[in-house]
């Protein structure tokens, strides 16, 4: 193995280990919301679009950046779990000028999970995402500003970040960053 090799592979461990994209400007301070308050605050006022089971009584918030390559793998994840559970995909914008006007599509897509599934394919392809206007709707622009200030008042350290409510033990159960689908089906309480 030469040196280039190694150091893409020592690179691509540790993008698996880190399993989240942080804002890169400030490191936030420790939350003082539990995750219940998080999950209801979410639910509230967070705007985002459904995909999955609608008729479920479990709905799981992620809070989510369009450009996050770990957040595609989440979206992965999730989607042999969508006939079982409701997802409320919430886009945050901070980590480029493409967050907001791709989230903003995603938002306004005829078919949310069709969109979704192409954007982060196209991500995790290393191509960029959907093309998607600079020009957004002021009403969707400032939902995903809302939406981006809330995920920063609850102070969390990277997305994707997931709020839901364990199916086994009813607790509210929060975590940052990527799951396979075992490792989320575990954590919703699906197994």
């Amino acid at each position: 193995m030469n040196l280039k090799t190694l150091g893409l592979t020592l690179a691509t461990a540790f993008t698996l280990v880190l399993g989240a994209c942080s804002p890169k400007d400030e490191a936030p301070a420790a939350s003082t919301s539990t995750p219940a308050q998080s999950y209801a605050t979410v639910a509230k006022e967070g705007k985002g679009f459904t995909v999955g089971a609608m008729m479920s009584a479990n709905t799981v918030y992620v809070m989510f950046d369009p450009q996050c390559p770990h957040c595609g793998h989440l979206w992965q994840a999730s989607v042999p779990l969508q006939s079982k559970v409701k997802f409320v995909w919430v886009p945050v914008s901070f980590i480029n000028a493409k967050s907001a006007p791709q989230g903003a599509a995603l938002l306004m897509a005829s078919n949310p999970a069709e969109a979704m599934t192409a954007h982060e394919t196209s991500i995790l392809a290393g191509q960029g995402g959907m093309s998607a206007s600079a020009s957004v709707p002021s009403e969707i622009e400032d939902a995903i500003k809302k939406n981006t200030t809330l995920f920063n008042s609850m102070r969390v350290e990277s997305v994707p970040y997931v709020l839901a409510k364990n199916q086994n033990t009813g607790q509210v159960v929060a975590n940052a960053g990527a799951m396979d689908t075992a490792g989320l089906a575990a954590f919703l309480g699906l197994n």
